[in-house]
């Protein structure tokens, strides 16, 4: 007879204790240098809600210097630019403009939910770096994951509470420093009834390293001794959590990148929920290690993109023919501003 799996009880309380301000002060020490801000205008909230994709009116950094036929598109740059207008954060601009001079770059995120989805609006080389405010709004526009964090609905999905005293919510931007990242040194820790039950390999390419017993040990001692000494006494929410670390190139440390809920809203990666119950049920004294061990792997052989579902439409493709990216970012806005002045 198959145990049923009993997920935490998803309290408001619980999952609030998963957003990105309510973890991060305690273990800023081992996490990405990040700034949070908040309060967020209504207005800011209706433009990540609004139809379409476009930019606020003065987010866009200036250029470095102007030329005649700047001058002489100045006409066609407002009309494409009606659109923007509706919304305008000059004090949001300044604030993201400081964090990014001092950082260098920046990624974006809300609460809960990073943009990974809409990394195709940016250049490849570079996913995710922001370096300008209207790369931030352009970025966070684009996602359908970040809609998950507008709404308390989506928020507190499966929750019991009482709908004329709704949980308190505030929505919040989270910046953080951007590096290369090294997607092969990511992993998912599974913390359940406060152990650690299990790891599992985020990214989904082989990579020939992981089958080395020796690089496999010291992934599993690094990560354990890592949540022993720096995550375990300091974790004071429910003892039931998922936790994601970038490791360091030696595998010697971590670095927290993010926590989540236990529950079927976390993607349990190379495990399925069942198999972790099993793991848990056993009391081994190591988490178990899940990695993608062969090019054949049935999760390895997805040759599909990921997030495939929110990738360029045909007709970007068509406007991208021939063009650098900075050309065909400019003229992909001017094609979604213009559509929606058409609508209009």
């Amino acid at each position: 007879m198959t145990t049923p799996i009993i997920f935490p009880l998803q309290t408001p309380n619980y999952l609030l204790s998963f957003q990105f301000s309510s973890w991060y002060p305690t273990f800023s020490s081992i996490g990405i240098k990040s700034t949070i801000i908040r309060p967020l205008d209504q207005a800011f909230k209706e433009y990540l809600d609004s139809d379409g994709i476009f930019v606020p009116e003065g987010s866009e950094n200036p250029p470095a210097e102007s030329s005649p036929s700047d001058q002489e598109d100045e006409d066609d740059d407002e009309d494409d630019a009606a659109v923007g207008r509706i919304f305008s954060f000059p004090d949001l601009d300044e604030r993201i403009r400081q964090v990014i001079k001092e950082y260098g770059a920046v990624f974006p995120k809300l609460n809960f939910s990073s943009p990974k989805d809409a990394s195709w609006v940016l250049p490849p080389s570079s996913p995710l770096k922001c370096t300008s405010p209207s790369d931030v709004y352009i970025l966070l526009k684009s996602s359908d994951f970040i809609s998950h964090d507008l709404s308390i609905d989506t928020v507190f999905e499966g929750c019991q509470y009482d709908p004329s005293n709704p949980p308190s919510y505030q929505l919040e931007l989270v910046l953080r420093k951007w590096y290369p990242m090294d997607r092969s040194r990511e992993f998912r820790c599974f913390v359940r009834e406060g152990r650690l039950i299990g790891i599992s390999q985020r990214d989904t390419n082989f990579y020939d390293f992981m089958n080395e017993s020796q690089t496999q040990n010291k992934i599993v001692e690094t990560l354990q001794r890592l949540w022993e000494e720096k995550i375990k006494s300091k974790w004071h929410g429910q003892q039931d959590y998922v936790f994601d670390v970038l490791m360091t190139r030696d595998l010697s440390r971590g670095h927290v990148l993010d926590f989540n809920p236990y529950a079927p809203r976390t993607d349990p990666l190379l495990f399925t929920y069942e198999e972790l119950l099993s793991v848990f049920t056993r009391g081994l004294s190591v988490p178990e290690l899940r990695i993608i061990d062969s090019p054949l792997h049935p999760v390895a052989s997805r040759n599909a993109p990921a997030h495939q579902h929110n990738m360029l439409p045909i007709e970007a493709l068509a406007l991208s023919s021939g063009r650098d990216i900075n050309d065909f970012s400019d003229l992909w806005k001017k094609e979604i501003q213009q559509s929606m002045n058409d609508d209009d």
